[in-house]
């Protein structure tokens, strides 16, 4: 009977203690979640503009007469020279045109002499009061009317060599011939485009900024005189050998953006960029003082941005921040947050408001490292 009991009031208290164990273990057990603390550094963001790149001069030959091509000097892709021949179109018209004024001028000069005799021979009759001053005057006008002509062929010739000139077509600077869209033997119409040069010693970069990241550019330039330079990545996703500068910018916005156009230079001694090409132009942006929050530790409801910050009891809480701009996997604080603040850096799918965590320390350096 003794045996009995004893056993009946073991077995009641090991039901005892599981059930006290039962209710004891969400109580004392605290999950564990990575948590890194906020700092502030100085350091360079990139930004990156699609853009259009130029080259630095880009001019259209074009024909300044009519005539039959006669012959083409260069082919396409051809690098050439200031002055060097490119085009000729056939010249006999415009030569006989020139010998015509050239008759012109010839004989209005003929006539000016003989009228200059005559005002010579009528002044001497005037003199010995053989004819009246009228005859003088008479002679006079015809002398000055024939100058005239003079001038007016002397004009004509000089047109007709100028129109004899623009049969021959040359480079008005080093550079590179694009297509040719004509044959020797096309009739070529005065305007007609015959072919593009382009000057790619240097490129042009057009990129669009809005109205915050240029003030921000014109209030960094002062401090930074490096904050001109940029770096122009290509359509391959490497970047080009040298790196350019910001020269000039647009007078004024573009309503319908809010945006302005910048210029920035790049050397091009290969000749690697071509006029019309596409890239990506990478300004850099100093800032001082930059609390830095990764991205992975934040979430998003509605229209705000949330991390949740550990207090010094460990207790997660909520808190939105404005973020400023990204940086790789991060985010630069506008405001909300501040240095040395603790945030969940993982598993915040699993947080939720007042949790009571275990936090393990993981650095922010460790994160930029990665």
């Amino acid at each position: 009977m003794f045996n009995i009991c004893f056993q009946a009031c073991g077995i009641v208290l090991t039901i005892f203690l599981a059930g006290c164990q039962r209710t004891s273990s969400p109580q004392d057990q605290v999950a564990g979640y990575p948590v890194t603390q906020i700092i502030s550094m100085d350091t360079a963001f990139y930004k990156e503009y699609v853009s259009e790149i130029h080259a630095f001069r880009n001019v259209e030959i074009r024909a300044r007469v009519q005539g039959y091509l006669d012959h083409i000097y260069v082919d396409e892709g051809m690098e050439v020279k200031k002055g060097q021949l490119l085009f000729s179109i056939n010249d006999e018209e415009y030569q006989a045109a020139l010998s015509e004024s050239r008759a012109s001028l010839g004989s209005a000069t003929a006539e000016a002499t003989a009228l200059q005799l005559e005002v010579d021979r009528v002044k001497i009759l005037v003199d010995k009061k053989v004819v009246s001053e009228t005859e003088l005057r008479l002679a006079k006008a015809r002398f000055d009317a024939a100058k005239a002509r003079i001038e007016e062929a002397r004009s004509a010739e000089s047109h007709a060599a100028i129109r004899l000139s623009h049969t021959d077509i040359r480079s008005p600077f080093d550079g590179t011939i694009d297509r040719i869209p004509f044959k020797i033997g096309s009739l070529i119409n005065e305007g007609t485009l015959l072919t593009t040069v382009s000057d790619n010693h240097a490129m042009y970069a057009y990129f669009k900024v809005s109205e915050n990241e240029y003030l921000e550019f014109k209030k960094n330039k002062g401090d930074n005189p490096e904050t001109n330079e940029v770096e122009l990545k290509l359509a391959d996703g490497s970047n080009h050998r040298y790196k350019g500068v910001i020269e000039t910018m647009e007078g004024e916005f573009d309503a319908t953006t809010g945006t302005i156009a910048f210029r920035a230079r790049f050397a091009n001694s290969e000749h690697l960029l071509k006029h019309g090409s596409s890239g990506k132009v990478r300004l850099a942006t100093q800032v001082k003082g930059a609390l830095l929050v990764p991205q992975k530790a934040t979430f998003e409801i509605q229209d705000k941005t949330y991390v949740y910050l550990v207090d010094a009891n460990n207790v997660a809480r909520m808190k939105s921040f404005v973020p400023k701009m990204r940086f790789a996997h991060f985010y630069v604080v506008q405001s909300g947050l501040k240095e040395n603040d603790r945030i969940v850096y993982e598993g915040i799918q699993n947080v939720r408001d007042g949790m009571h965590i275990a936090p393990t320390l993981v650095s922010m350096d460790s994160l930029l490292a990665q």
